[in-house]
């Protein structure tokens, strides 16, 4: 039995149950052998080496939320990009076939301006601005 590109599935499942039992033993291992002492150093949080200060469960400036949204935006669209841009151009199998290109390129161009608009209204609202 095969799926897709000749991938056999046995050997994959073989694989895959390998690979869980190793995970499995290890955490049991860790769990058995590992120490069992609590003590309070071992629940104060790490602080770089530095005793904390303050309490820990103070609510963070906004600013720092919408720039990892941003972020994160602006990193999922790379992961939209490389694959359009990887196959775009690829002539024979595994290509985009070549009557489409211009199609998904047209796609990609809408994709591309509606990004290029949101981080314009990011910027004109100051998102980027660190007062």
């Amino acid at each position: 039995m095969t799926l897709g590109a000749e991938v056999e599935i046995p050997p994959l499942l073989l694989y895959v149950g390998a690979l869980i039992g190793f995970v499995v033993t290890n955490m049991i291992l860790t769990h058995i052998i590992g120490p069992r002492k609590k003590t309070p150093v071992k629940d104060m949080p790490y602080e770089s080496g530095m005793d904390p200060v303050g309490d820990a469960r103070q609510p963070f400036d906004v600013k720092f939320y919408l720039v990892a949204i941003l972020f994160l935006v602006f990193d999922v669209e790379l992961l939209f990009l490389y694959p359009w841009a990887v196959s775009a151009y690829v002539d024979g199998e595994g290509g985009i076939p070549l009557e489409l290109r211009s199609t998904v390129f047209g796609v990609m161009l809408v994709f591309m301006a509606t990004l290029v608009i949101a981080y314009a209204y990011a910027w004109k609202k100051g998102v980027f601005k660190w007062r």
